[in-house]
């Protein structure tokens, strides 16, 4: 760690002497029990109700069933990458507009930008359920999802965008300006490079809020995770154990979402601190 980041570390957080050490020991281990004995209370019921029964986890084991909830993966998989690949763009246009010299096309990127990062996305989504075809205008039920997904991280992520640009140190401005470039130029080719490369890893954690608002697939009926278990439920009758299952699903593909962040992120911090 280098000496700047050191001092930042210790204005932030105080190190702890040996009873603030000893005291946080204590309540992680009490944490850890805590948590274990909720789980094991849990366990414990669903045993005493019979759901631990061997007959009622076996059918997730059967070919056809594993490839239903898999159907309904790479349905949650595609509604994330084509959300993705049309908001993180479209965030960047609007962290650009945002960030405009122009007041109209700022004051026009902020209140989008405001809105739809103040707004449920569910009310999105029912927006294009209910309220738009009552006026003539319909999409497919794969759009009634990832175009509310896309409004919704397109304005989240125009915020991770515009910290990006405004993280890059100012003196790059000035040296583009001084080697002859326009500020288009100096923006395009050497301010967004470096947020990019700055904004990484927040942008792979935006794709684990993106996988999470696919689970609203269910309200307009798209062929996604959280609707093929749905369907599971009523065709099994298994609701604990098919939920327990799609969740796991989740749960896994969040941690390497996440973890993939993270090793972007140290990545990133060690270049930093050796350059």
């Amino acid at each position: 760690m280098s000496t700047r980041s050191a001092s930042a570390t210790q204005v932030l957080f105080d190190a702890p002497g040996p009873r603030g050490r000893a005291r946080i020991r204590l309540l992680s281990v009490l944490s850890v029990l805590a948590i274990a004995a909720v789980l094991g209370l849990g366990l414990w019921q669903f045993g005493r109700n019979g759901q631990l029964a061997a007959d009622k986890w076996l059918p997730y084991l059967r070919r056809d069933y594993l490839a239903f909830l898999g159907e309904g993966l790479l349905g949650t998989l595609r509604a994330t990458a084509v959300a993705a690949v049309v908001a993180f763009p479209f965030g960047l246009l609007l962290a650009l507009g945002r960030l405009s010299r122009l007041r109209v096309l700022s004051a026009v990127a902020a209140a989008w930008i405001e809105f739809f990062r103040g707004i449920p996305m569910l009310l999105v989504v029912y927006a294009f359920l209910l309220a738009l075809p009552a006026y003539g205008v319909t999409f497919p039920r794969f759009w009634m999802l990832v175009i509310p997904m896309i409004l919704v991280s397109s304005a989240t992520t125009a915020e991770v965008f515009r910290a990006g640009i405004r993280a890059v140190d100012r003196g790059q401005h000035e040296a583009g300006a001084a080697i002859g470039l326009t500020s288009g130029q100096t923006m395009s080719a050497v301010i967004l490079p470096q947020a990019v490369r700055l904004v990484l890893p927040s942008l792979v954690l935006a794709l684990v809020s993106l996988l999470k608002d696919s689970t609203l697939g269910y309200v307009v009926s798209v062929n996604e995770l959280q609707f093929q278990g749905k369907t599971m439920v009523s065709i099994t009758r298994y609701l604990v154990q098919t939920y327990l299952v799609v969740s796991g699903i989740y749960i896994v593909l969040n941690i390497v979402l996440t973890r993939a962040a993270h090793l972007l992120d140290a990545r990133m911090r060690r270049r930093a601190a050796t350059g």
